[in-house]
């Protein structure tokens, strides 16, 4: 087996729990994509294995940090997805319409590998070059313990998969059947249609189900303002919560479109429904110009940053979206707001949204916090797998 020989000192992380290993922490080694590569001190002790690309800046990620552990194998996988799936059983193991992360990449303890289940169909991303060379094992393992598992399907049109090396392709089935061209699936009491071979991510923002509920049971009563709807998410769960009237804001039409099929299904009276195609920062800026007036506004936008050197100006257009919407709300008015971008802290996150309170000369307040649901864990060792901040706020 090929090993790759750390620089004095950069063991630390390892020993510490943290997946990754980067260049500049590799004295010597190299072997091809995807292959498992012995790990090694700048001291020769073995600290564990470790897939190996050879295009990334992420040069090695962990698969096993424990010295004394057999070479990682097909069996190692086929473990590690089946002890995923089982930390799941509290999703609604028996619905039909169930829909769930099943793997959760490095806090999984398979890095690079994503796994989301909706209603019969396990829809994989695959985002390392070690992922990419064991996706046959996973893809057989999910049929192997999922009840219920209709079909494995690989979503490959990530853009990161080209930072590792990897072909960016689309979609494909890789076990069983071919899926319908919607799923439906349930969330408490709303019922939702997913688009698993074009939607974002795997065609749905499971990670979000704690703060749509939320945003539930702040609705009452209330005009809601969601920005960024997607396809309808949080405002489905608002009008569902009693909402007087939900006005979606998105620049996709094709997302749009499926938002009206979604507010539909839930039964909701079209007439306390609106959808505009816009871009959402001159829709705001013209809400603002007309004196309009909120009793809820979401907030949740597409990654602003994608990396450490991006954060600062991410952290200005975070500034300016809260900004424009703590103007809108009326007083009393609720701002759920949402940052999906790992590099953004959620101290600096926290900032932002002081400073554009302050701006805003309106008194706010936080009455609470939101993150990625339970079937998103977060590894001991691996912060960077806590990437979804949300803040609930009152503008007095």
């Amino acid at each position: 087996m090929k090993r790759i020989v750390l620089r004095p000192g950069r063991e630390r992380s390892v020993l510490l729990g943290h997946p990754w290993i980067f260049s500049g922490a590799v004295a010597d080694g190299e072997a091809g994509p995807g292959e498992t590569v012995e790990v090694v001190s700048s001291r020769g002790e073995r600290l564990g294995y470790a897939s190996f690309s050879p295009a990334s800046q992420i040069r090695a990620r962990m698969l096993s940090a424990d010295a004394d552990a057999p070479v990682p194998d097909d069996g190692l996988v086929a473990a590690r997805v089946a002890a995923a799936v089982s930390a799941r059983d509290w999703c609604e193991p028996g619905s039909k319409t169930r829909a769930v992360r099943l793997v959760n990449a490095e806090s999984d303890f398979l890095p690079g590998v994503t796994v989301d289940f909706y209603a019969g169909w396990a829809v994989c991303q695959f985002t390392s070059a070690g992922a990419e060379r064991w996706k046959d094992a996973v893809a057989d393992a999910l049929m192997d313990c999922v009840d219920g598992c209709l079909g494995v399907c690989e979503r490959s049109d990530v853009d990161v998969r080209a930072r590792e090396g990897l072909a960016i392709g689309g979609f494909s089935v890789m076990r069983g059947a071919e899926p319908p061209e919607l799923l439906e699936i349930s969330e408490g009491p709303c019922r939702f249609l997913v688009d698993v071979r074009t939607g974002h991510k795997t065609g749905f923002y499971l990670d979000q189900r704690a703060a749509r509920a939320a945003v539930g049971r702040l609705s009452a009563g209330r005009t809601v303002l969601n920005c960024f709807s997607y396809t309808g998410g949080f405002g489905v769960s608002a009008a569902l919560g009693g909402a007087a009237k939900v006005l979606n804001v998105d620049s996709s039409g094709a997302a749009l479109a499926l938002a009206k099929r979604n507010f539909a299904l839930n039964g909701v009276d079209e007439s306390a429904v609106e959808f505009v195609e816009d871009d959402v920062f001159v829709f705001l800026r013209r809400c603002r110009d007309a004196s309009r007036r909120f009793g809820l506004i979401v907030l949740d936008p597409p990654k602003f940053a994608d990396s450490k050197a991006a954060v600062m100006k991410a952290s200005r257009g975070y500034k300016d979206i809260n900004l424009l919407a703590m103007k809108l709300l009326e007083p009393g008015g609720i701002l759920a707001t949402f940052s999906c971008s790992g590099a953004m802290t959620r101290e600096l996150f926290d900032r932002t949204l002081d400073s554009a309170a302050h701006d805003s000369k309106r008194k706010v307040v936080k009455i609470g916090e939101t993150t990625q649901d339970f079937d998103h864990p977060v590894a001991f060792g691996f912060p960077e797998g806590l990437y979804l901040k949300g803040s609930i706020l009152r503008v007095l």
